[in-house]
């Protein structure tokens, strides 16, 4: 029997509790992890959210996406609400652009030293609180071959609907686990054999290429990224084992962290060994 979306035109209805006010911010990072909720938005995101396992709560969309979704809307496990692009865009607080919403329940996180145990290549990101470059990040890190990432406690929230957004759902394509907020933090980092890269634009750095000489793709690498502006921390440049900058040119002092991760993501995910004999 094909299901069929139930048609809602109040909205006010408790149905679509999920989805009120996803401007509010505030709300949304005090209610969407202690909840266990997040979004995700167009067809493209809601299929990688489903293929990653999530479970979906509930689908909201306008008539215009039902048929593309068809297939979602018969497998789900879950009210799928159908409203108009008025209405979802009342009930929300902003143009649902793409036409189809889904209030998704979340995962428990690994524990970090499981998470690193069959890495090789992983990112650490201290203190990245802008949702975009979050998202940009993780896009980078799953399309150039990174096999995890590590999240210092103040960095944004990937699963937030900006974050998933933006990388397009490559949030969902990547583990990640949070690390704790203490002093020997990077510890497992460590444990687990990984050769701690920081990246930074200080003079004293060496160049990126040049760290990366004689490493092999079997090496453990982490790169480690710190917030737009202030960078890395004290604390987590003295942990690393190697200060590493990306060569600028005219003038330049340094790039947007998403697009300076992207750049040192391929280096470390391409690190050859040289060839030795003729």
């Amino acid at each position: 029997m094909t299901r069929t979306p139930i048609p809602v035109t109040d909205p006010a209805d408790p149905r679509l509790a999920d989805y009120t006010a996803l401007t509010d911010v505030a709300l949304r990072r005090r209610l969407e992890p202690a909840e266990g909720l997040f979004m995700a938005e167009g067809e493209k995101v809601i299929r990688r959210a489903l293929a990653a396992g999530y479970p979906m709560r509930s689908l909201l969309l306008t008539e215009k996406w039902a048929a593309a979704l068809a297939d979602v809307i018969e497998a789900a496990d879950a009210p799928v609400h159908l409203v108009t692009p008025e209405l979802a865009e009342q009930v929300t607080g902003y143009h649902v652009h793409r036409g189809a919403l889904a209030a998704m329940q979340r995962l428990p996180l690994p524990d970090p030293a499981r998470l690193l145990a069959d890495a090789r290549r992983v990112a650490v990101v201290e203190a990245v609180n802008d949702h975009t470059n979050i998202g940009a990040i993780f896009r980078g890190a799953a399309a150039l071959g990174m096999d995890a990432v590590l999240l210092s406690p103040d960095s944004a929230d990937p699963l937030y609907r900006r974050s998933v957004k933006v990388s397009m759902g490559a949030v969902f394509s990547l583990p990640y686990a949070r690390l704790e907020r203490r002093p020997q933090a990077l510890a497992p980092v460590h444990e687990a054999g990984f050769r701690l890269l920081a990246l930074t634009p200080d003079e004293r750095a060496v160049d990126l290429a040049e760290a990366l000489a004689g490493v092999g793709p079997d090496d453990r690498i982490a790169l480690m990224l710190g917030a737009e502006g202030e960078g890395l921390s004290p604390r987590a440049l003295a942990a690393a084992d190697t200060w590493v900058r990306i060569p600028m040119a005219h003038g330049v002092d340094s790039l947007n962290v998403a697009a300076a991760a992207a750049v040192a993501f391929y280096a470390v995910a391409t690190a050859r060994r040289p060839q030795t004999g003729p």
